[in-house]
């Protein structure tokens, strides 16, 4: 046994990173962007968009690129950007954007939480 496995020689971090992004759930939100109307915002996570309808316009802040989705198409969205969208055709576009729920705190950071909730209460008298 002078030989590994190729399998044991894998080191590709970015698989693991997609299991892991893969494992967590995920938060969707589902909205329809009338003709004429503009909707902007600071993306709060790592997210998706994904233009379902209608044709949709996007633009980003210190981007000089427009993008025009399509029906099926699919955006990444980074985490701090503002980002601005509209539908690009006379009909209503729906929208859904996706991103993952943050890692759950350890045990410990939580019970250091509610214990920081709890306060140091009201002083006793004797």
């Amino acid at each position: 046994m002078d030989q590994a496995s190729p399998q044991c020689m894998d080191d590709d971090s970015s698989l693991s990173a997609w299991q892991q992004e893969e494992s967590l759930p995920k938060v969707v939100l589902h909205f329809s962007v009338v003709p004429g109307a503009t909707l902007t915002w600071r993306v709060d996570a790592d997210s998706t968009l994904h233009a379902h309808g209608a044709r949709l316009w996007l633009t980003r802040v210190n981007s000089p690129y427009d993008h025009w989705l399509e029906p099926g198409n699919e955006f990444r969205l980074q985490r701090g950007e503002r980002v601005w969208i509209s539908a690009d055709s006379e009909r209503t576009a729906r929208v859904s954007l996706s991103c993952a729920l943050p890692a759950r705190r350890g045990f410990v950071r939580r019970w250091l939480g509610r214990l920081a909730w709890l306060g140091p209460g009201a002083p006793m008298t004797r």
